[in-house]
């Protein structure tokens, strides 16, 4: 006897340019808030160590260093907020799922840390072809941007 598959496949909803862009915003939000307060805590321990020296004139190696530090552990945060957050249960960050959106691979499974890191990283491209990886979002069938296709995974509605 042959089996009948009664179940109905729901048309798949992808996740839209503007509403990408509104969570971006949310999230770009949460993480400046947390980059002050880093920058913060980063300023007065490094403040500590170096006291007064740091503002002295000719003292610039010390300043550059602090900067340093500070952008590259924003970015360290970034990549672990999106590449974490992506890749757990909730599937996405913060600001796609107020907007109710989530990663996945093309076939609907959720995406690995990996995965989810080759992402993140592939937007830098997407960034210096100046935003076209980016715009491609409003133009493909699945609403992909560069850093989506690079990754194998599309955004979609819940």
């Amino acid at each position: 006897m042959e089996q009948v598959d009664n179940t109905v496949q729901t048309p798949v909803s992808y996740g839209g340019f503007w509403k990408r862009v509104a969570a971006y915003i949310l999230d770009w939000i949460l993480l400046t808030i947390i980059s002050l307060i880093v920058l913060f805590v980063f300023s007065v321990a490094f403040g500590s160590v170096f006291g007064a020296q740091l503002f002295e004139e000719g003292n610039e190696t010390a300043l550059f260093g602090l900067t340093l530090g500070v952008d590259l552990l924003t970015f360290a945060i970034a990549w672990l907020y999106y590449a974490g957050m992506e890749s757990s249960s909730k599937q996405a960050t913060f600001g796609k799922l107020a907007l109710g959106m989530k990663v996945t691979r093309l076939n609907g499974e959720p995406i690995s840390f990996l995965r989810a890191s080759a992402r993140f990283f592939s937007k830098i491209l997407s960034l210096l072809l100046f935003f076209i990886g980016f715009i491609m979002i409003a133009f493909t069938e699945k609403k992909q941007g560069l850093h989506d296709m690079i990754a194998g995974v599309v955004v979609v509605n819940k």
